[in-house]
């Protein structure tokens, strides 16, 4: 989440451009699932992660126990067995964390291809937060950028069809029909 380049105004012909300072400092990771559940609205299940000793060698990423509490917390909210598709990243094909998938018989796993961001519809997801979260905003410290983060997830969230666009945006589709709201 380094901030872009700012502009403002300058002399005509000159595009002013102020250099901020700073470098990605990789203290906060946020993974999360884009839930579909036949019948019922599109889910987010998201989790965000501060690492406070990242600059004293600590960890800067998701755990493999990180996944696996995140992979519970989906099947407590779900209620039901779930298919698992997502990327490769490394701690994803962790010898621990597969072993945790392989023994529950509620998580189907599939891995993606080595790259393919098109075919990963959280991947939509992160477009979404960037460009909502992050426009005309100057973060004043980590705190409030937390908060804008949570903030912009949990108003997806509540936007299941904005989900579902992401999830079409892979070029696959819904086939059932989702129930309307009472």
């Amino acid at each position: 989440m380094t901030p872009p380049t700012s502009r403002t105004w300058a002399r005509r012909g000159h595009t002013p451009v102020i250099r901020v300072r700073g470098r990605s400092q990789r203290r906060f990771s946020i993974a999360a699932l884009a839930c579909y559940k036949q019948g019922e609205r599109s889910r987010l299940v998201f989790r965000p992660k501060r690492h406070v000793d990242h600059k004293r060698g600590g960890r800067r990423s998701f755990t493999w126990t990180d996944y696996r509490d995140l992979l519970t917390a989906a099947h407590q909210q779900l209620g039901a067995p779930f298919v698992l598709v997502w990327d490769s990243l490394n701690v994803h094909l962790d010898a621990r964390l597969r072993a945790f998938i392989h023994a529950r018989d509620w998580i189907t796993a599939y891995q993606l291809p080595p790259y393919a961001p098109d075919l990963n519809p959280v991947e939509g997801i992160w477009a979404l937060v960037r460009r909502a979260g992050q426009n005309n905003t100057a973060f004043t410290d980590p705190d409030h950028l937390m908060h804008i983060l949570r903030r912009t997830l949990r108003e997806l969230q509540y936007r299941s069809e904005t989900i579902d666009g992401c999830l079409a945006a892979t070029g696959l589709t819904l086939t059932t029909s989702r129930r309307q709201a009472q």
